[in-house]
């Protein structure tokens, strides 16, 4: 079960809830609001790239509830990049295939802690091998009249 919570200091202030990448070249610090991007080499320049906001471009954004302006702009530009891909017959850079990976291996993860043992997945037949107990809690039950194409 995932937790979304604070677990201790973050590492760096500016960046309380983000991701850091340490490559070869340098350390990638980004959050929805902004990213720094400093190189090993002394002699480069660091980048910093601030979030875009499209409030003159699209100012329904300032009326629309619940809305988050800093995702705005990346929203909109992953839904023209999958209109692209469709019209392309080609892949989005938000694939569904590389996010369900992503989620499979987090309702994986959970289903071995909530069961307290390791499992072997199966992604051709998308079942937890040699047990049945777990592979049934790889979905839910569908709310009436809905069925899943498995059972239709």
């Amino acid at each position: 079960v995932w937790q979304h919570r604070t677990w201790g200091t973050p590492p760096d202030p500016d960046y309380p809830w983000a991701l850091f990448i340490y490559g070869e070249n340098g350390t990638l610090k980004a959050s929805t609001m902004r990213a720094d991007f400093m190189p090993l080499d002394k002699g480069a320049k660091p980048i910093h790239f601030d979030c875009v906001y499209e409030r003159d471009q699209y100012p329904e954004d300032l009326t629309e509830k619940d809305i988050e302006l800093n995702a705005a702009p990346a929203t909109r530009r992953h839904m023209l990049d999958f209109l692209a891909a469709v019209d392309k017959r080609g892949r989005p850079v938000a694939d569904i295939e590389e996010g369900h990976i992503s989620t499979a291996s987090c309702i994986l993860a959970n289903i071995a802690m909530d069961l307290a043992r390791p499992l072997v997945y199966d992604p051709g037949k998308r079942v937890v091998v040699d047990d049945p107990d777990a592979t049934k809690r790889l979905r839910r039950e569908y709310r009436q009249p809905w069925r899943h194409p498995s059972q239709a």
